[in-house]
């Protein structure tokens, strides 16, 4: 009872992760295809307003894995140093050029920066998940990778279009849809292609493919919801919301069809669940934090809700409309 209640804990910092960070590191891919400098720093400061907050849940997620699962994060870590290596630098990369691009605008050099360490760390992030199927398949990492840098580029882009300026709204709405179709059509054949790998999906048993089919159904749902409305120009939030709900429903159709298998061939969450003392004391630390970041979320979001303004000629930051 204990292992599967804290896979899902696991599970539920992924997906507040994967949404949260997703969307800025999208942001930060869809400024390399912004040539107007004062766009660019637009778009960067709406992830200076919350990017911090976003990756506390990659932390949360590190330490949950390592302290829970110990089997699995010591299986996990071989296969998967250099896209980790290379995920963590882009995060700090990132996170240094957006103080420096907030505090002498427009920093172009900087959001250069900031613009191609979110496509590497998306990419890397991408190439993580291909390990999860074991063994050596370079081609499926690609494959993932390249899914989840569009996947990050249309959250990134529909988070946009109901938070920037008119200039800004209306690239980012047909960015979304490009990289909705794209994120759409490079998923469809992650899971077609995941059969021919170590780790094929269970669907064995009429409930588990019942669901797996309804979550499927759910995230093809949000996806049509995102291309229509990124589509209108008065709505704002239904393309990020489609796009989320999309996002969460493939996670947990996935997770539907690997568990209780945590790693290939055949790792469970009961074999390498840690000792239950330790698993008590996890319980409490991540017990008391989660409500804090769970609050800090809001917090953030809630604080500089609403569009915002344009940015001045003079590229200093534009007022949040509180």
């Amino acid at each position: 009872m204990m292992s599967a209640i804290w896979f899902a804990l696991i599970l539920l910092c992924l997906l507040m992760y994967v949404v949260l960070d997703g969307y800025d590191l999208g942001i930060g891919i869809a400024t390399l295809f912004e040539r107007d400098a004062r766009h660019r720093f637009e778009m960067l400061e709406q992830v200076a307003l919350t990017w911090d907050g976003n990756e506390t849940w990659l932390v949360l997620l590190g330490v949950s894995l390592w302290a829970g699962f110990p089997p699995a994060f010591g299986t996990l870590l071989p296969h998967a140093y250099l896209p980790l290596v290379v995920m963590l630098f882009s995060l700090i990369v990132r996170g240094v050029a957006v103080e420096m691009t907030s505090q002498a605008p427009p920093g172009i050099g900087w959001q250069r920066a900031f613009g191609t360490a979110s496509l590497t760390a998306s990419l890397a992030q991408g190439a993580v998940l291909g390990t999860l199927t074991g063994g050596h398949h370079v081609w499926f990492s690609v494959l993932t990778a390249s899914a989840v840098a569009c996947g990050y580029l249309a959250l990134g882009c529909a988070y946009l279009k109901g938070k920037t300026t008119s200039g800004v709204r209306a690239r980012s709405a047909r960015a979304g849809i490009v990289a909705t179709l794209l994120a759409t059509a490079l998923g469809t054949a992650c899971l077609a292609a995941v059969g021919s790998t170590a780790a094929p999906l269970n669907l064995h048993g009429p409930g588990r493919a019942i669901t797996f089919a309804g979550l499927l159904l759910f995230a093809t749902a949000g996806a049509v919801t995102a291309l229509v409305t990124l589509r209108s120009a008065a709505s704002h939030t239904l393309p990020f919301a489609g796009l989320a709900t999309a996002t969460v429903a493939l996670a947990l159709a996935v997770a539907v069809a690997r568990y209780p298998v945590i790693l290939p061939p055949a790792l469970t969450v009961s074999d390498s669940v840690a000792p239950r003392t330790t698993m008590a004391f996890l319980a409490v630390g991540i017990g008391l934090n989660m409500p804090l970041i769970l609050f800090y979320n809001w917090f953030a979001h809630h604080a500089f809700r609403g569009g915002r303004h344009g940015v001045p000629d003079g590229g200093l930051a534009p007022q949040a409309k509180v």
